[in-house]
């Protein structure tokens, strides 16, 4: 592992597949997600105090019925009924209907502020997981596969929206109007209040139970849920493997065992959800029921007007309705957590090659680069390079050859920075590439590999990858000089074709002509090909070594390659085992010997007869 790091925190890269995390696993997790949605809130607090002061005030006026109607029974009636006296009556009435229009439109503003919230809080949240995986490391992205980053950003994050969007409200909105009601309940009657408060013992006893089961329940619902995407995409990802190696019984078998686990597990939480909810009914039954009795043997003593008693059923019936809302936001609750759990784990992720805290800028770039002891390897207990040392002067092209696993790769990676050593340094112009300036490094030092990715866009736009700002008439030069103008002319739009859309399609060879031609205009001091003629033919092969020739000119160039037909274009041969280079000389003086490259280049030239 490099120097710098790359450890994972708990539920991070590590614990992504776990739901049995201990006692202190589960607080630090707690506490990162609560970091996490603290600093989403933050910028948005003044709007957050305004949906909350909207929905104070429109649940006290929702709150007010049922006492405007003990009013309105218990005084106004019975002076309309007495003494013909209707204004009170009236005035209640309208009263009533101010606050019911008020209290519903209040809701609607509510609900229109919180929106707003919410989708500013999920534009964050969803700009915050690109740009941070997209800064993240390479090791990160090579142990973190494509599916677990896609299940981040798409189902994860409908999870926190949906709550968000409706659990949230459903939660504050039923804690406020259960607590005013309870509150209004005691100042009208609290004999009610009290047989609702002991009512409320079971009632929390029972929301307990489902909380802590429920969470455990969605936990585990958030991991299968993952593992069902990831295998989705990868054998979406790979389907022309599993084709080729008639795979697609097996997948069968193991998504299907997969989705049957995502079933059971949804199974349980519904399970869950069906005992809680007539637990909760069964609760409000009872505590109206005691309020329904003791109110109407204190109405037979006339210690109670009617008109309270009715309004004291009404809220202790109100009191039950909004709890259905909470056990439906603690349904979302812990599906959102669980989420908030995993996106938190990726945002808390630090690269492994970090960027330089004081960068030292390097505007032109020569291209000289060297290994100074260079110790480094993927895991603590796997040397892949062990004090390795090599001096590549500028302009010169070397060709690394040697048995899968020698370090080829792993050499070219570190000259790219995409991992940094654990020990010595790799330097470009004696500036260790840890000190070098990103943007100068990017510029200087630019790798062509096997697989040539096409980013959506036209084929300008691709070869113009790594100068934005280049002219037509450049992108077109760069195409010539690699020998790739000929079939793109030939393409349906020439230039302007989308290589994502029906006729614009094109080979892997034809991939690896648009990377060259990219490379070749990008113009780095050093540039890398690491396997990357692999994708031709022969006669395509030959037909791009005059346009090698072009690419590498007057630049520093390291070629990994199986094919000794690349090779023969270096200036040096390093044969390279176990880390170590066992032959450093020119092509032809490696030829004429008798060691491994010359036993390589005679079994090549075999297989070509």
């Amino acid at each position: 592992m490099s120097s710098t790091g790359g450890t994972a925190s708990v539920a991070g890269t590590t614990g992504e597949d776990r739901s049995d995390y201990t006692r202190e696993e589960s607080r630090a997790i707690r506490q990162r997600s609560l970091r996490l949605l603290g600093a989403l809130v933050d910028p948005l607090r003044w709007q957050l105090v305004l949906a909350l002061a909207v929905l104070v005030v429109s649940t006290a006026l929702r709150v007010a019925g049922p006492a405007l109607i003990a009013y309105g029974l218990n005084t106004a009636l019975p002076q309309a009924m007495q003494d013909a006296d209707w204004m009170p009556t009236i005035a209640i009435v309208g009263i009533y209907l101010l606050a019911g229009i008020g209290g519903a439109a209040l809701i609607g503003w509510y609900a229109v502020v919180a929106a707003r919230l919410t989708q500013a809080v999920m534009l964050d949240l969803r700009t915050r997981i690109f740009l941070h995986t997209q800064r993240l490391s390479l090791e990160f992205h090579e142990s973190y596969t494509s599916g677990r980053i896609i299940s981040r950003q798409t189902s994860d994050l409908d999870s926190i929206r949906e709550l968000l969007d409706g659990g949230l409200n459903e939660l504050v909105s039923g804690v406020l109007y259960g607590a005013f009601t309870f509150l209004a309940l005691l100042l009208l009657d609290w004999q009610s209040g009290l047989i609702l408060a002991v009512a409320g013992l079971p009632l929390y006893l029972l929301m307990r139970w489902f909380y802590r089961n429920s969470q455990r329940a969605y936990r585990e619902s958030r991991v299968v849920s993952a593992k069902v995407i990831v295998k989705f995409v990868e054998t979406m990802t790979g389907i022309r493997a599993v084709k080729a190696f008639r795979k697609e019984p097996r997948n069968d078998d193991e998504f299907g065992g997969l989705s049957g686990q995502y079933r059971d597990v949804n199974m349980r939480s519904l399970r869950l959800f069906g005992t809680f909810e007539p637990g909760m009914m069964a609760v409000s039954a009872f505590a109206v029921a005691g309020v329904l009795l003791w109110g109407g043997l204190r109405v037979v003593d006339g210690a109670l007007l009617v008109g309270t008693l009715l309004a004291a059923v009404l809220y202790v019936r109100n009191f039950f309705s909004p709890l259905q809302e909470v056990a439906m936001f603690l349904n979302s609750y812990q599906s959102a957590t669980a989420a908030l759990e995993k996106v938190s784990g990726v945002l808390e992720e630090e690269p492994t090659v970090p960027d330089p805290a004081r960068p030292v800028d390097l505007w032109k770039a020569a291209g000289h680069v060297e290994f100074r002891d260079v110790v480094f390897g993927y895991a603590d207990d796997r040397t892949i390079l062990p004090h390795f040392s090599l001096d590549i002067p500028a302009g010169q092209t070397i060709a690394l050859v040697g048995t899968t696993g020698a370090g080829k790769s792993t050499l070219a990676k570190l000259v790219s920075r995409f991992y940094d050593p654990s020990h010595g340094a790799v330097t470009l112009d004696g500036v260790d590439l840890r000190s070098l300036h990103p943007k100068d490094l990017r510029r200087a030092i630019v790798m062509v590999t096997q697989e040539a990715y096409l980013f959506s866009g036209t084929v300008a736009d691709n070869i113009a990858l790594g100068k934005p700002d280049a002219t037509f008439e450049e992108i077109r030069a760069a195409a010539r000089a690699v020998g790739a103008d000929t079939f793109i002319e030939r393409l349906p739009d020439g230039y302007d074709t989308d290589v994502n859309k029906r006729g614009g399609r094109v080979s892997a060879g034809q991939r690896q002509l648009i990377s060259f031609a990219r490379a070749f205009l990008a113009d780095p001091a050093v540039l890398i090909l690491d396997e990357a003629t692999a994708s031709l033919d022969i006669p395509s092969e030959r037909q791009i070594q005059s346009a090698l020739q072009t690419l590498l000119a007057d630049r520093t160039a390291i070629i990994i390659a199986h094919r000794l037909s690349t090779v023969s274009i270096a200036d040096r041969v390093l044969v390279m085992e176990h880390g170590r280079i066992i032959e450093d000389d020119a092509p032809a003086a490696l030829i004429a010997g008798t060691g491994k490259f010359a036993q390589l280049h005679s079994a090549w030239k075999q297989s070509l007869v």
